[in-house]
């Protein structure tokens, strides 16, 4: 493996044959010979807020949730893709650091699996931006760049503003729009020059 996805986006072409991924823009956690790991940034999970999530895990209690901040209150939930989806995952910026439980991936942002997160964002203590998800996207050695010569992904570098953007709905839209694609243009089947 030459290069490392880690640290960039995934964005699925529209003949994208797996629909659990229809339109998606995948944030890479990780990207090794061992495989690769990320969370979708734009499937919000309908059915579930993070109020409810901080209640389910007895974070939060009606006293507590009274001085819930209103930007962990407003906060969605994501589907972070269709493994281990009981599993939480908090994509966020690095002003908040759990020593061995953090990673940090790139440009000033981290990935944190532990309840001590949850904790801190639900007391106002936790990270300036975040994004909760549920389950995670992963891949095989050699699977992901199977799909991407298939033509299934484009690849671009992630911006931070892209990923804590708090309006899911056009995250395909822009991702694509900020390696100069207009996805009007977009047909299907890629082509080859």
């Amino acid at each position: 493996m030459t290069q490392t996805l880690e640290g960039q986006f995934l964005i699925a072409m529209p003949n994208m044959d797996d629909g659990r991924f229809d339109h998606s823009v995948i944030y890479m956690c990780s990207h090794t010979e061992q495989g690769a790991m990320g969370l979708v940034l734009n499937q919000v999970a309908r059915h579930l807020n993070l109020e409810d999530l901080l209640f389910q895990l007895s974070i939060l209690d009606n006293d507590s949730a009274v001085r819930l901040p209103p930007k962990v209150r407003e906060m969605n939930v994501h589907k972070g893709g269709p493994v281990e989806v009981e599993r939480g995952f908090v994509l966020h910026t690095d002003d908040y650091v759990l020593d061995k439980s953090t990673l940090e991936i790139n440009d000033g942002i981290c990935l944190t699996a532990t309840l001590e997160i949850l904790k801190a964002m639900a007391d106002g203590r936790g990270p300036e931006s975040a994004l909760l998800a549920l389950g995670y996207s992963g891949w095989a050695p050699g699977q992901l760049e199977s799909e991407i010569q298939a033509n299934g992904w484009l690849t671009s570098p992630a911006s931070k503003e892209l990923v804590f953007d708090p309006v899911s709905e056009n995250k395909w839209q822009k991702a694509l729009q900020s390696i100069g694609i207009d996805p009007a243009m977009l047909f299907g089947e890629a082509g080859h020059a």
